[in-house]
């Protein structure tokens, strides 16, 4: 398998940064940072992103539990997520699948949603949410592989940094 052309994110000189500066902007709104990873693991499912689904395994927090990540596909019919990830989760589907409904984001998630997150929270899931829909829009059409950025000294470094700041 072999990718169309390298990430646009890539060629575009500060786009990767500004990228990363904003899901790092993005972390800081006060959205538990195991709830953004499910959050983006659902997206890059919906979207069939599997660069994002595979770095979601391969960076997944350490005490992230494989069962609750195997499980994320099917969230609305396990018991492993509370119900605040379960808003989040909801609240991803929806903003993901804005043309399948008529009404994309139905009241009754929103509602959900604020009952659980504060205004800084739902702007944070929701920039989340966007930003992991722009890497599955970049990721998808020019067929990005699974696995060849997290080997690359670009996606240790980046993990260095990741560490660091936790």
């Amino acid at each position: 398998m072999q990718a169309r052309m390298k990430n646009p994110a890539m060629i575009i000189p500060g786009v990767m940064e500004a990228l990363q500066a904003l899901a790092k902007a993005t972390e800081q709104g006060g959205v538990p940072k195991k709830t953004l990873d499910l959050v983006h693991l659902r997206a890059s499912q919906i979207n069939g992103c599997s660069v994002c689904v595979d770095m979601n395994f391969r960076f997944k927090a350490a005490d992230e539990t494989m069962e609750r990540l195997f499980a994320v596909a099917a969230w609305q019919d396990v018991p492993y997520f509370t119900d605040a990830e379960r808003a989040a989760l909801s609240l991803t589907e929806a903003v993901t699948r804005l043309s399948d409904r008529s009404d994309p984001v139905p009241e009754e998630v929103w509602k959900e949603a604020r009952q659980h997150y504060d205004e800084t929270a739902l702007a944070s899931l929701l920039l989340w949410i966007a930003t992991t829909n722009v890497w599955n829009r970049l990721n998808v059409p020019t067929k990005q592989v699974a696995g060849e950025w997290a080997k690359s000294d670009e996606a240790r470094e980046w993990r260095r940094k990741q560490v660091a700041a936790d």
